[in-house]
């Protein structure tokens, strides 16, 4: 059984990973922004990553190294080793990279293999009015909540999925763009100035998320 450090923000690191629990609080140390990391997953506005290992739906990642099965990454810099990435955005100077598709705006990459560089065409962030109160009054609805799901139907969503939903077709553009998780945090972003959602939210039990949109509703 793994022995977990974990900081304030939720991250955590193993003892027998990093082999001692100095070197597992120092890891810890070099992380700003994240939250509930563990081996990365659903990581938002990271920075200054070392050593990521099973990344998924990074974002606003910056001087990643050692990141390992990263997927859909976005504004990455000055990556190094980095392995079977996919749908990188903005990359900088990186090194080493392998299976990359879909980079966009790379600069100085070094040794990479089965890389597809394109034009990334222009996107739109859709701005929903008074956000909180929206998606609280559409998921407060009988029937009209699954956390579980991200669309269940035309009328039943997640919190993240009702946040696209009521953004309209360019919310649904963005979500495929670039997934459902990353979608609905660039459209909280937009619609709710000073506010960051963390994606853990994405991921409460119905009552959980009812409750945190009906106190971010009432002092929207």
């Amino acid at each position: 059984m793994a022995t977990w450090i974990t900081d304030e923000n939720g991250n955590k690191c193993s003892v027998e990973r990093w082999g001692s629990e100095e070197a597992a609080r120092e890891a810890l140390a070099t992380l700003t922004d994240c939250s509930d990391c563990s081996d990365c997953s659903d990581c938002s506005r990271c920075s200054y990553c070392y050593d990521c290992s099973d990344c998924y739906d990074c974002y606003g990642c910056s001087d990643c190294y050692g990141c390992s099965d990263c997927s859909r990454c976005s504004r990455c810099s000055r990556c190094s080793r980095c392995y079977d990435c996919y749908d990188c955005y903005d990359c900088y100077d990186c090194s080493d990279c392998y299976d990359c598709s879909r980079c966009s705006r790379c600069s100085r990459c070094s040794r990479c293999s089965g890389l597809e560089k394109v034009d990334e065409p222009a996107y739109t962030i859709p701005i929903v009015p008074e956000i909180h109160k929206a998606i609280y009054a559409a998921s407060s609805n009988p029937g009209s909540l699954a956390m579980e799901n991200v669309h269940t139907c035309e009328n039943t969503h997640c919190r993240a999925g009702w946040a696209i939903t009521l953004a309209g077709k360019e919310g649904k553009d963005l979500e495929d763009r670039f997934g459902w998780n990353l979608a609905a945090m660039m459209i909280y972003d937009a619609s709710a100035p000073g506010y960051k959602i963390n994606p853990c939210r994405f991921h409460d039990s119905n009552a959980e998320a009812l409750a945190d949109m009906e106190r971010l509703a009432e002092q929207d």
